[in-house]
């Protein structure tokens, strides 16, 4: 009998049971295999959102130190504008003193000490980025002029500035100070 059962064909058995384990711990094996690949995809979704959202945030934070760093430079700019503009009134008495100077100032040292004065006071304003802004014979604009009085003038064509009264100041585009001046009608 022995050499009839080698001889018969063995049977065929179908793929899917040749696929599954034949015993009970391939199964276990099969079912914690397939257990741990559920969780290694739960947890690479995970870091995956974990991922993002500290992109998130990280892109949040850099908008945040961008803001504060434009916001301190626009406060450091107030403060710089209502510090010059405390001086520029000096500025202006010191061009009134020297347009109205006393006859033979010239040649003593006092005067000399006075013009020097204004010239350190120009330089200091100048350094910080302060400009005077043109007005005689410009076209009236009223962002950086300020008209006091509006005079008929046959010398000037109307809406053009006929004299300044105080002279304007900026830094870069900031006014600080609008030039008062008299316009022609």
């Amino acid at each position: 009998m022995t050499e009839h059962k080698k001889r018969t064909k063995p049977v065929e058995t179908p793929i899917e049971e040749m696929a599954a384990p034949a015993e009970g711990v391939d199964i276990q094996e099969s079912q914690e295999l397939t257990a741990l690949q559920e969780e290694l995809a739960s947890v690479q979704e995970q870091c995956k959102e974990f991922s993002e959202g500290w992109q998130r945030e990280r892109a949040d934070f850099l908008n945040y130190r961008k803001r504060i760093e434009r916001d301190q430079a626009q406060l450091n700019q107030v403060i710089s504008s209502n510090i010059i503009r405390k001086y520029l009134s000096v500025t202006d008495d010191m061009e009134r003193a020297l347009a109205n100077r006393p006859q033979g100032a010239e040649s003593q040292e006092w005067w000399n000490g006075v013009e020097l004065i204004y010239r350190k006071l120009s330089g200091i304003l100048e350094s910080e980025g302060v400009q005077a802004i043109p007005a005689e014979g410009e076209v009236f604009d009223p962002v950086l002029h300020e008209a006091i009085t509006h005079e008929d003038s046959t010398d000037v064509e109307s809406g053009k500035v006929i004299a300044v009264v105080q002279k304007g100041y900026r830094i870069g585009d900031r006014i600080i100070r609008p030039a008062l001046v008299r316009v022609a009608r």
